[in-house]
């Protein structure tokens, strides 16, 4: 998890700050983009309504289940790691007053699936939001993927995410209910990334997935929207990804906002896709990375080096060359 959540006298929720970022790393600029720490809707707006999240037990999952939580939802959480669930559980019904329940499921099984959703709707009842958020990574040169590593990548992005929201999916419309559906991708699933080939193809997949449902299930009321986030440091994701440390000032530097997300603001954009004051966002891919993807793409983003001096020489430059 990135942060600690408290709530104060209100019922708001606050973090302590990013514990696991290297503030020191942020650039001067971050001082204008300071992430808001509190939940961003009004209180019960998800009160009476049911929530299933995947990997729901660390990181952005917790997260968003605790603002969920916090806002009135009655939440499910889903993963393998039944121990760690019912911990984060335990941890965040504590804080919000709200039963948080623990469903172990391995996405990548339909029979597993099958058994969780029908836990959920038994226990809890239908869901009202899905968040599918369960997912794998790690770096490595394509030419040393084994069929197993692309496979282990796969199943639980692309496959695990088909046989949740399938799943869900006909559970819903065999009882006329609707819901909202929230994906968790990454930027590079619109660009696509070397060294992390099977994270993109899957997370593309899902993408795609999503707005081909937003199409066709909006007549059986329901909503399938994408959030793209950028770089937010969460303990799993990095310890794979940025094993070592050394590329993060590295991040920092590329995205204009000058610093990493937080847990917190991904949980405010995730609560607003999925609550009633988006009823008319359907097939949405948001992209939420401070900037990153466009000073990337940009042909000529990196003459942000130059100085003034330099500007003023090749400006001087440019003129001569007037009527050439």
């Amino acid at each position: 998890m990135l942060s600690f959540l408290e709530r104060n006298s209100r019922g708001q929720f606050f973090s302590r700050g990013p514990n696991v970022l290297h503030q020191d790393n942020s650039a001067p600029q971050a001082a204008f983009f300071s992430p808001l720490q509190k939940v961003m809707l009004p209180p019960n707006t998800f009160q009476g309504k049911v929530a299933f999240i995947t990997g729901g037990g660390t990181g952005i999952g917790k997260g968003m289940t605790t603002t969920l939580s916090s806002l009135g939802a009655k939440c499910v959480i889903a993963s393998r790691k039944l121990d760690v669930l019912k911990g984060t559980a335990d941890e965040i019904s504590s804080k919000t007053g709200n039963k948080v329940h623990a469903v172990q499921c391995d996405v990548r099984d339909p029979v597993s699936v099958k058994n969780a959703v029908a836990e959920t709707i038994q226990m809890a009842g239908h869901p009202d939001v899905v968040i599918n958020n369960a997912a794998g990574n790690f770096i490595s040169p394509s030419e040393r993927l084994s069929p197993n590593a692309w496979k282990t990548i796969t199943d639980i992005v692309l496959n695990g995410t088909a046989f949740v929201t399938l799943e869900i999916g006909k559970e819903l419309i065999k009882v006329k209910k609707g819901a909202a559906f929230l994906a968790i991708t990454t930027i590079y699933a619109e660009s696509g990334s070397g060294f992390v080939l099977p994270s993109a193809s899957a997370k593309a997949g899902v993408e795609a997935m999503s707005k081909s449902l937003a199409a066709e299930w909006g007549r059986y009321g329901m909503r399938f929207n994408v959030i793209q986030p950028g770089p937010i440091k969460t303990k799993g994701a990095f310890s794979r990804l940025d094993p070592t440390g050394t590329f993060e000032k590295k991040i920092i530097e590329r995205v204009p906002c000058g610093r990493l997300g937080t847990v917190e603001e991904i949980a405010n954009l995730a609560a607003y896709f999925c609550s009633d004051y988006a009823s008319w966002v359907n097939g949405a891919v948001i992209r939420m990375d401070g900037g990153e993807y466009v000073s990337m793409a940009g042909e000529f983003n990196d003459l942000k080096r130059v100085t003034k001096e330099q500007w003023d020489m090749m400006e001087a430059m440019i003129r001569k060359t007037k009527g050439s």
